[in-house]
């Protein structure tokens, strides 16, 4: 069974892949990981103005801000998982990851880290939930 988390670098998303891993060990061996960190496309025209270096360093920070939590708890697990980075609308991007891995399900947090998206109770969860062919089990 190969499941996927998105993370974020928050609390929950961190719950969310504590969840995942106990999935993970009740399957033994068949139990897979892929971890992945959906990071917000720049506005139209930031890129060009910033440079297309520039864009790059901007989503590298944040794709391992996001991804450090995870990867300290899977280090402490011994655990092992997949990790993945994309850029774009995040419950896109967490959609097309779970088809790209054909995920058999996905473990994610009830809210993101952002002050924005977290008020919009699970916008992202929502998405995801009403899109997707597989399993969902959302993580408060």
């Amino acid at each position: 069974m190969k499941i996927l988390v998105p993370v974020d670098g928050s609390d929950i998303s961190t719950r969310a892949l504590k969840h995942a891993i106990a999935l993970c060990k009740a399957f033994g061996a068949a139990g897979r990981l892929v971890v992945v960190a959906v990071d917000d496309s720049l506005f139209p025209g930031a890129e060009r103005k910033m440079g297309s270096e520039a864009a790059r360093a901007h989503h590298a920070e944040n794709y391992a801000r996001m991804l450090a939590p995870a990867k300290k708890l899977l280090e402490r697990g011994k655990a092992d998982a997949t990790f993945a980075e994309v850029e774009g609308d995040v419950a896109e991007g967490i959609l097309e990851a779970a088809s790209k891995h054909k995920a058999d399900m996905i473990v994610m947090g009830s809210r993101g880290a952002g002050a924005i998206k977290g008020a919009l109770l699970g916008s992202v969860s929502m998405k995801v939930l009403t899109d997707t062919q597989v399993p969902v089990t959302i993580v408060h």
